[in-house]
């Protein structure tokens, strides 16, 4: 795409409508919405509240950016939605990720340490990969966040929950550079980390090691299907302002009332992510 941009083929200004990308690529529209927003995050486009991207340079200009079709994000992103897709094997060799994904074999090693770190792959012994059995249909996906809404809001409530004024405080001030940035021009693992992390240190306030280490796999297991659900600027401000206002009930020491609205957090999140993965397979 920045190369075409780059060749006229786009003009300044003009509408990019992802499912066209899609189509005319031959890919889904999850590896062309990590493209747009990396194509973003460079400044070749823009993205407009409540209406898409659209060209931000005009050819010349874009000329001038560097263009890596086959940069290591992009390939993470790709075989992380080719996998998500079922159109990859469990089993995978270095050569048909090369192949595949037009890799050096540098890149696949440092792209599968990535899915590795993620938890959702490993590396077999002596060659080749593996990928985990990892939330893969919608589904699964939404009984992962049953069981968050059971275990979180309940680790809330054991007797020795203590939450450290440090670790809010920190997380507060995360939570609100969070707010303040252009949510368009993040980074979505940044995102998908920021939002991780809150849930997990707020989780480890309970002292129940079994807790934490339960929420840390779960997280891992949703990872694909959360970069499946784009991010908007309106219910990303909202996951802020959930997690602000869960923060001031730990720190007023109403357990309680923040144990309901952890539930409640939580299955506004769910409700939310199922209408855009539904919305995003029927187009």
């Amino acid at each position: 795409m920045a190369r075409e941009i780059a060749a006229g083929r786009f003009e300044i200004g003009q509408h990019i409508v992802a499912q066209s990308v899609a189509d005319r690529y031959g890919v889904s529209r999850s590896p062309v919405r990590h493209a747009l927003e990396e194509l973003a995050m460079q400044g070749l486009i823009e993205r407009r509240e409540n209406r898409g991207y659209f060209v931000a340079v005009r050819p010349a200009e874009a000329a001038a950016f560097p263009v890596d079709p086959s940069s290591k994000e992009a390939a993470y992103h790709a075989i992380a939605a080719d996998r998500r897709d079922d159109t990859l094997p469990t089993d995978v060799s270095e050569q048909l990720l090369r192949e595949r994904y037009g890799l050096s074999k540098a890149k696949v090693k440092d792209v599968m340490l990535r899915a590795v770190r993620e938890g959702w792959a490993e590396r077999k012994p002596g060659y080749g990969w593996r990928f985990l059995d990892v939330a893969q249909t919608p589904k699964s996906f939404r009984q992962i966040y049953e069981f968050r809404m059971a275990i979180e809001p309940a680790a809330m409530l054991v007797p020795e929950y203590s939450p450290s004024a440090a670790v809010l405080d920190s997380l507060a001030a995360e939570q609100s550079r969070m707010l303040d940035r252009d949510v368009t021009r993040q980074n979505v693992e940044d995102l998908l980390n920021a939002g991780t992390r809150f849930h997990e240190e707020l989780i480890k306030f309970s002292g129940n090691p079994y807790f934490h280490s339960t929420l840390v796999q779960i997280n891992r297991m949703r990872r694909l299907f959360e970069y499946e659900t784009a991010f908007m600027s309106e219910r990303f401000q909202i996951q802020c302002r959930d997690h602000l206002h869960l923060i001031e009930l730990l720190r007023c020491g109403e357990i309680i009332e923040a144990s309901y609205a952890m539930r409640r957090h939580l299955a506004g999140a769910l409700t939310w992510k199922q209408s855009q993965i539904a919305n995003d397979r029927r187009r």
